[in-house]
This record gives structure tokens, sequence and C-alpha cells, in this order.
């Protein structure tokens, strides 16, 4: 069976790090000449909470040739309709993308290689790019997962199949609640990647700041609220629970969903998010993706999402160089 991972980035270094090493044919491919190069010579390094050097199988989309069985689709969303039209024709007959993206990204592919070949997976951990071919997993590795999950009508087999290969990885949830699955990622990343990316700090630091603390529960309260509107049924993530934990109509419950902010997110502490890694390296960021599907959905559902629009607004002000990452940032919510 041949695999790739297409936008071996900072995460798709870890995952085709572990893949290799534990027996799956798989090519890491990237644009980035100089991460290419450095994988091809010196293999993948990943620091952090672990500490490995993984010979790998490395490719610009130049090089690609052939087909592929199973792609695992890590770039950014924002070329999305141009990058699956390019990687169907490196797709196998019965070939599946597997997407790892931020966001709810799945409709959109279906319309380009049908449903039944679309595979959406949720990725529970965090990594953060340190040099060509070097990437640092800032998770702890005991907590290391995937929650993944097929459009209308993808068969069981196909499911089944993808389980195999992340398996040798970290463990896989099926989920048969894929757009709760994916909301429930959604929820995380808006809320300690968007305020991570405003005031320049990990997912912890979020989780430190008394006033982040506080947005962050008012971030959560909004995407629940949002999601429940659209008819969602949040899944739960690493056996939790989340909307029971951070779901607050009282001050007490909003007391007790702070206080146990820093405990749900120990072992992801380090997270840098990757909308904070790509601003630093003045590339464009998934904004739009992540709380901009908040804010929008909100306005289609009549459901105010003051704290999201702010935050979205701050990081195209970072965005577009009018701003800084700063904890000063939180004052203008």
């Amino acid at each position: 069976m041949r695999t790739a991972i297409y936008g071996a980035g900072s995460l798709g270094t870890v995952m085709g790090a572990f893949l290799t090493k534990n027996g799956v044919n798989i090519d890491l491919i990237n644009r980035n000449k100089a991460h290419v190069a450095a994988l091809k010579e010196n293999g993948a390094r990943v620091t952090g909470t672990v500490d490995m050097t993984v010979p790998v199988s490395a490719l610009l989309p130049e090089e690609m040739s052939g087909r592929y069985d199973i792609i695992f689709l890590m770039t950014k969303q924002l070329n999305n309709r141009e990058t699956v039209t390019f990687l169907k024709d490196y797709l196998a007959e019965d070939g599946l993308i597997v997407t790892l993206q931020n966001g709810i990204p799945e409709d959109g592919i279906a319309k380009i290689i049908g449903a039944d070949r679309t595979i959406g997976c949720t990725v529970e951990w965090g990594a953060t790019m340190t040099a060509p071919g070097e990437s640092r997993l800032t998770s702890d590795p005991g907590s290391l997962s995937f929650h993944m999950g097929g459009m209308p009508g993808i068969p069981e087999s196909s499911l089944e199949k993808v389980k195999s290969v992340l398996e040798k990885m970290c463990p896989v949830e099926i989920e048969s609640n894929l757009p709760g699955a994916r909301w429930s990622k959604l929820l995380i990343n808006a809320t300690f990647s968007g305020l991570g990316t405003v005031m320049g700090g990990t997912f912890g630091d979020v989780t430190k700041n008394p006033q982040a603390k506080e947005l962050a529960v008012r971030c959560m309260k909004e995407v629940i609220d949002v999601g429940r509107a659209a008819g969602v049924t949040f899944a739960a993530v690493q056996g939790k629970d989340i909307v029971s934990l951070f779901y607050w109509s009282n001050p007490v419950k909003k007391a007790v969903a702070k206080l146990i902010l820093p405990i749900a997110m120990k072992k992801h502490a380090a997270i840098e998010p990757s909308m904070l890694q790509d601003l630093k390296k003045g590339k464009p960021c998934e904004i739009d993706a992540i709380n901009g599907v908040i804010c929008d959905w909100g306005k289609k559902k009549g459901v105010p999402t003051p704290v999201n629009d702010r935050i979205v607004s701050l990081v195209h002000g970072i965005q577009d160089g009018k701003r800084k990452p700063s904890r000063e940032n939180l004052k203008d919510f």
C-alpha cells in the first residue's frame, strides 16, 4: 500500500517519522526545498517530548509519480481547491484523501473527489518546526491520538484501512459522529490557537493568564452555542465530554470551567498555535477557517460571537502588519 503525507511540515514530519519507523511505506511531500533536502539527507529529526531521527522518503510535489492508496492532507486550507484537484491525479482508483486540516474542510474536498473517498481526521497533539528537517513534538507522547470518520456512504473497509495505518503511530478512534468530532476540535483550536495567536503564546500561556482564561471560557461557550444551533452534537475529546466540562450558564459553572482549564491543557501546554507559527514566518494563517467559521455560522444561526469576532479582527491586524502578537492585545476585547 502506497501512502503519502502532502504538506509534511511541523505535524507531518513528526507523523511521517513515527509511521516510517513502524514500517509504513510513506512519502513525506512538501514544497519547501530546504526542508525536503534536509529530510533526504539527514532523515526526520523529532525532538521535544521524544528524541529520534528516522530516515524517510521525502519528495517535492514535482517529484511525485504513480498513484497512492492514501494521501494524508496536511496543507493549509487556503488553496484546497487547487491542491485537491492536483492530488486527484495521484490517487489510485479507490484511493482516499484523509484531511488532517483544521476547521471543517471535508465538504469542499468531497466535491472534488467524491464523498466516498473523503475521510476527516482530527489531530490530538501539536508540533513546531524548528529547522529544515526538524520538528519539536510539544504534546506528551502518552496523549497522542487521532479521531477519524468518513463522509456519508464511505465503505467501512476504507475507514479500517486508514485506521490500520494511523495506529502505527498512536491510538485511533473511528468516530461515527464526524461533524461532532470536527466541532470539538474546532472548539479547542478557536479558543487556544485563536487566543494564543493574539497574545503570542502557547496553549499553556492562555491557561495561565487571568484575562485570557476569562476570554477562553467565553470563547468556548460561543462555539458550543453556535454548534448546538447548527444541530451539532459535540463528540468527546480523548474520552472527555468537553461540553460538560466547559459549558456554563451561571457564575459558579464559569468559575469551575476557568479552574479546570490548566488541568485539561496540561499535556498540551507547550503547543504553539500553527497560526502563530505562520505569522512569525510572514505567511498568511488560517484564522478564517478556524474562528472565522464560528463567526460565519453564528451569523447564519443568529448567535452572537463577540469574542470570536474580535479574535478574527485582531489576527487579521497582525497578519496585515498593523499589530504584533502580544498580551497587550487582550486589552482590546
